[in-house]
């Protein structure tokens, strides 16, 4: 996995969303954030103000209210990918949707109570990826393990046997009775 910065929008309890650059793992140290704004300084947040992180496609600055273009939080269906299907119930109250690996990375996050990874219901949207601080939620849910169908068992192939044609094609002929 790239530890190179991508972009991020980090959404605060206070309700402001900070713009920003952070690496896709590893960016947590003593329960706190160092967040490359846009203008190249280091800005620390400690993840107990974080509500979420999004890694986004575009910045959408010019959106004050939803730059994250997160517009669904739940999922319309059974999701089809693989992992963990879980609900998270924030501090504000308010519910989201989201599909967490099925590796040891989420019981890694949760045992050093830092925060889970997330793919969010709408993959189409601006946010590809969102981090969820452990501080942040009152209530995880896990509603189902989506897994992979199984795959049909391949039958073992019929023993070839060549005199069925021969068989299926062959009359006996007597010699005796010939036609006229």
């Amino acid at each position: 996995m790239s530890n190179s910065p991508k972009k991020v929008l980090v959404r605060r309890f206070s309700g402001d969303t900070l713009p920003g650059y952070l690496p896709q793992a590893a960016f947590v140290r003593d329960h706190a954030i160092d967040l490359l704004d846009l203008s190249g300084r280091l800005i620390p947040l400690s993840l107990n103000d974080i509500k979420t992180i999004s890694y986004v496609r575009d910045f959408n600055l010019s959106d004050t209210v939803n730059p994250e273009r997160l517009t669904r939080r739940t999922f319309l269906a059974r999701p089809r990918s693989e992992g963990l299907w879980l609900r998270l119930t924030f501090k504000t109250g308010d519910l989201l949707e989201g599909l967490a690996p099925t590796d040891r990375t989420l019981i890694d996050a949760l045992a050093d109570d830092d925060g889970l990874f997330l793919t969010p219901p709408d993959t189409r949207s601006n946010t590809q990826r969102l981090y969820v601080p452990r501080a942040a939620l009152t209530d995880l849910q896990l509603l189902a393990v989506i897994t992979a169908p199984s795959r049909r068992q391949l039958l073992p192939a019929p023993a070839a046997t060549e005199d069925l044609q021969e068989e299926l094609f062959h009359l006996p002929i007597d010699p005796t009775s010939r036609p006229n």
